[in-house]
């Protein structure tokens, strides 16, 4: 909120002008990389869910993907953070607008699979993806810091934390999920 324009056109390497043009204002811009970060997700998971996969390959690709959005650039996460924070009916009403269709399908994906017994029958499926949500963008906005709490951060600590998130997110969902997906 207190950088200029100015900074912002600056640190993008164009003029103020050009930078004006496009975007009239900061909440402008601010309005328009928020819907960025959302229009992907609006996108991109359908995409994900849709590939021929089996249901823990499905499971494993949606966590794969969602990490990576927002490990490969912590800003998107930082974003998403600060504005679950500073202006969270706004956001909520944006995530109703972008991604509500999408996590109705996750849910109903974790319903079926409660069904046949493969997910945990007392998982909640709305709370479960909010919850991991929640984790994923935690875990990317703040990466590096909470990674010097154990040691200097590096790509072997990031594919960790990685891999613990998915293990975390997949032991809370799943039926014996190291017997159903080899122990990894």
């Amino acid at each position: 909120e207190a950088t200029s324009i100015q900074a912002i056109a600056e640190a993008v390497g164009i003029k103020k002008p050009s930078l004006l043009y496009h975007f009239s204002s900061k909440e402008e811009l601010h309005r328009a990389v928020l819907e960025s970060v959302l229009e992907y997700w609006r996108h991109e998971l359908p995409v994900v869910l849709t590939k021929s996969l089996t249901g823990y390959d499905r499971f494993h690709s949606a966590m794969a993907a969602l990490l990576e959005f927002f490990r490969s650039d912590t800003n998107r996460a930082r974003l998403t953070l600060r504005e679950m924070l500073d202006r969270p009916e706004s956001l909520r009403e944006r995530l109703i607008e972008h991604l509500s269709p999408l996590v109705k399908v996750l849910t109903e994906y974790l319903r079926m699979g409660r069904a046949t017994g493969l997910v945990r029958p007392d998982l909640d499926p709305e709370s479960y993806v909010v919850q991991v949500m929640m984790m994923v963008i935690t875990s990317a906005a703040l990466g590096d810091v909470a990674s010097g709490i154990v040691g200097p951060a590096d790509a072997d600590r990031s594919e960790k934390e990685r891999t613990e998130l998915v293990r975390i997110a997949r032991q809370a969902a799943i039926v014996n999920a190291n017997d159903q997906l080899g122990g990894s």
